[in-house]
């Protein structure tokens, strides 16, 4: 499958929602989803990465799974206020190249 453009999956989410999902949740629902599937991508990191131990219910998560769920909502809030997320995101390195061009260089706990 080849990759897809922020752009696409914009469009292709939007298609799915109209066609299969119904309608989109209102935005805090769908604000309110975002903050449960970030809970539980946070979970399993910790699960993985952290101290704590797996527990039964988590054994058969995978990550990439629980990232997609992320941007799969984070995907519904733009499209449902009207925000281009590519270029939402070309704004966000330009403002961080001038803010952070030299700040993370010259950061002692980076080096």
């Amino acid at each position: 499958m080849p990759d897809i453009t922020i752009s696409e999956a914009q469009h292709k989410v939007d298609e799915w929602i109209k066609t299969i999902g119904v309608r989109y949740f209102n935005e805090l629902t769908n604000l309110g989803i975002l903050m449960e599937e970030v809970g539980e991508l946070s979970r399993l990191m910790v699960r993985k990465y952290g101290e704590q131990s797996f527990k039964e219910s988590d054994k058969n998560k995978e990550l990439a799974d629980e990232m997609a769920d992320v941007l799969w909502v984070l995907i519904c809030l733009a499209n449902q206020t009207g925000i281009d997320l590519t270029s939402a995101l070309e704004k966000n390195f330009e403002k961080k190249n001038i803010r952070d061009s030299e700040r993370h260089k010259n950061n002692e706990k980076l080096i």
